[in-house]
């Protein structure tokens, strides 16, 4: 049981951040990663390498940074980026940066063949493999036993975060805190969102889709060819050709309701949550929210502005949401 709802700053965004396609674009664009990177410079300097033993002979990798500064952690916040993006996209990075300054270690997870990990498992990633991040966050858990231990996932890594949580008590896995920001929920409409909205988006992530596919291909030429994906010029077509012949389900349609999170999905859920999601979001539809479950343990703050993982406030570019999970965590942890 959660209690009385967690209480969130208000997001007021400078005039000039105002709107979904800004706050979307400024928060990856790649002319803010050398201010991000400066600001997490400790955070990084502190970095060690982790392969992590999933079961069922899975590995994933990610990186670990202790807290600096304070004689006692306040405990592990595992964070779990979006799909095609890894533990150095920005968001992660800031977020785990301000984390690290809040006395957390933080443990900056990459989903299967993203980061420099395509090489670990001969199968592809798909989105329902929840199995295995599951099983990464108890063996993190493992590591550090005697650690309050707290998830935080961004847009897929979002929906990750949450399926995780469902799942944790069954596995003993102690989660004191989930905070899941721009996560997606019903992955039809998220497709459709992204074919029929800016097209700038759609080209963003065929382009980095298809970049991943050949460095698996790289990595196992004796399994994979996919010279020809470039005749694929839509994200619908390029997933139905992938679960037709990788996936192991029976229809695309099947496929993406493998991670839903509408209907009843969530109401088992125990673990204290949080979704943080932006009304102007172009990429996850804010009606969806309408759809899911609220047992007791979830909070959802829907915000007027933010976009899909911006929510940036100033000409700074300060994050409001990693302040927000910051924030969570520490009174979940007092708690």
């Amino acid at each position: 049981m959660s209690g009385a709802p967690a209480q969130l700053e208000p997001f007021r965004p400078s005039r000039l951040w105002r709107g979904g396609h800004p706050q979307t674009v400024m928060g990856s664009i790649p002319l803010r990663r050398p201010l991000v990177e400066r600001r997490a410079h400790r955070l990084l300097s502190s970095t060690s390498d982790v392969i992590l033993d999933c079961g069922r002979g899975v590995r994933l990798h990610g990186y670990y940074s202790p807290a600096t500064h304070v004689e006692t952690s306040r405990g592990v916040a595992v964070l779990i980026h979006g799909w095609e993006g890894s533990s150095d996209s920005l968001y992660l990075l800031s977020t785990g940066a301000h984390l690290q300054a809040r006395g957390y270690d933080v443990f900056r997870l990459n989903l299967r063949d993203h980061g420099p990990s395509h090489h670990l498992n001969p199968e592809l990633f798909h989105s329902n493999r929840i199995h295995e991040v599951v099983g990464a966050v108890g063996h993190i858990q493992d590591l550090f036993p005697d650690r309050p231990l707290f998830l935080a996932g961004f847009s897929l890594g979002g929906n990750f975060a949450l399926r995780v949580a469902l799942r944790a008590p069954a596995r003993a896995i102690r989660l004191r805190k989930v905070v899941a920001v721009c996560p997606v929920l019903e992955p039809a409409n998220t497709l459709a969102a992204l074919e029929s909205g800016w097209v700038t988006y759609r080209r963003y992530f065929l382009f980095k889709w298809r970049r991943s596919l050949r460095r698996k291909q790289e990595a196992f030429p004796e399994l994979y060819d996919f010279r020809d994906i470039r005749r694929y010029s839509t994200l619908t077509d390029l997933t139905a050709y992938f679960v037709e012949y990788y996936s192991g389900f029976a229809s695309l349609e099947a496929y993406l309701k493998g991670y839903s999170l509408t209907g009843d999905v969530l109401e088992p859920l125990e673990v204290p949550s949080h979704v943080i999601l932006a009304r102007d979001d172009p990429v996850i539809p804010a009606g969806d929210l309408a759809r899911i479950a609220r047992p007791s343990c979830l909070d959802v703050t829907l915000t007027g502005d933010g976009g899909h993982c911006g929510y940036l406030e100033n000409l700074r570019l300060a994050s409001w949401a990693e302040r927000q999970i910051g924030g969570l965590f520490d009174s979940a942890g007092d708690a």
